[in-house]
């Protein structure tokens, strides 16, 4: 009789696992902007494989990288919301215009240091996941580029050396600040900026050390000054009615996957940014510190960006921000 009900209990079992085998693992599609090699693209792989791994292959992600899917910029939170696309990598500050917070992590030299980023993050986070929640989705993960300096043609070394330089910018704090300092400010997909350098559209751009030396700009520049403008943030978010749609299971798997993630990008985009400056300062760039007269001239401009923020900010924005602002 025992060997009999246990028979029955492991064919149960069998027949059990057996279906869990052949149900259809869930297919979700992943928007990433920049290429394949890119740092965040890279993350995204990852975190793909980790939720594959965590959720034993029932939850598969396709990462889309290069913008193929034809959602590149400002319209990702209402691509993600209206759930043409599950999910998206997103560069914070260019949806700044559709939620104000995600403004926050590119607010110029507001934090100086990966720890005080780190810092302002964590801070952050829950302002972030309100404005996600707004247009419905969920914030997974985020994680920093190296910090924004200006790659030029000529070194600059005071604020007159910014004066009329034509600069490719990433998000409208980027613009104000230069445009503070002088320069003149353009904004176009990242695609174009190589080309436009070498057209003389423009002769500098705010970008990272680890995108100067992606973009191989040591052939069309010449200087790079690490000004810590930002340490702006990507995230990857996904739409509320497929997380909804997800097991409790599989949601667990899916924020175990971005914990992971977010502390792996975190650490690889510091590593990143000293590999980075090594690798363009070898290929001829001349990476130039602040001068004294310089960092006093920049972060007067910033101040000015910083109160023009907070005064369209929201009780909580300006209660976490009057922390940072000097």
């Amino acid at each position: 009789m025992k060997s009999i009900k246990t028979l029955f209990v492991v064919t149960i079992f069998v027949l059990l696992t057996s279906s869990a085998a052949m149900a259809e693992a869930i297919k979700l599609d992943l928007n990433a902007v920049y290429g394949a090699t890119s740092f965040h693209t890279q993350g995204a792989m990852d975190f793909a494989k980790r939720v594959e791994a965590h959720s034993n292959g029932s939850v598969l992600i396709t990462v889309h990288p290069g913008g193929s899917l034809g959602f590149k910029g400002p319209e990702l939170l209402k691509v993600v919301k209206d759930g043409q696309v599950p999910m998206s990598d997103i560069l914070m500050g260019v949806v700044a215009g559709s939620s104000h917070a995600f403004g926050i992590s590119s607010l110029p030299r507001l934090v100086k240091s990966y720890d005080e980023a780190r810092a302002l993050y964590v801070d952050s986070r829950p302002l972030y996941e309100k404005s996600a929640r707004r247009w419905n989705q969920k914030l997974l993960y985020a994680a920093p580029w190296p910090p924004s300096g200006l790659i030029t043609k000529k070194a600059i070394v005071t604020r007159a050396d910014i004066k009329g330089i034509k600069t490719r910018t990433y998000d409208k704090n980027g613009a104000e600040f230069l445009r503070a300092l002088g320069a003149m400010p353009l904004s176009m997909p990242w695609g174009e900026v190589y080309a436009s350098l070498r057209t003389g559209m423009i002769d500098s751009v705010l970008t990272s050390s680890e995108s100067a030396k992606n973009g191989k700009f040591w052939e069309v520049l010449s200087h790079f000054e690490p000004i810590n403008y930002a340490y702006p943030l990507n995230m990857v978010t996904i739409n509320l009615d497929y997380w909804n749609a997800l097991s409790g299971d599989q949601q667990e798997a899916m924020l175990k996957a971005a914990s992971e993630t977010e502390a792996a990008q975190w650490k690889a985009s510091q590593a990143r940014s000293e590999e980075a400056l090594k690798a363009i300062a070898a290929e001829g760039i001349t990476v130039t510190p602040e001068s004294p007269e310089l960092t006093a001239e920049l972060d007067a401009a910033a101040r000015e960006i910083q109160k023009k923020f907070l005064k369209k900010a929201k009780k909580a924005e300006k209660a976490l921000l009057n922390t940072y602002v000097k």
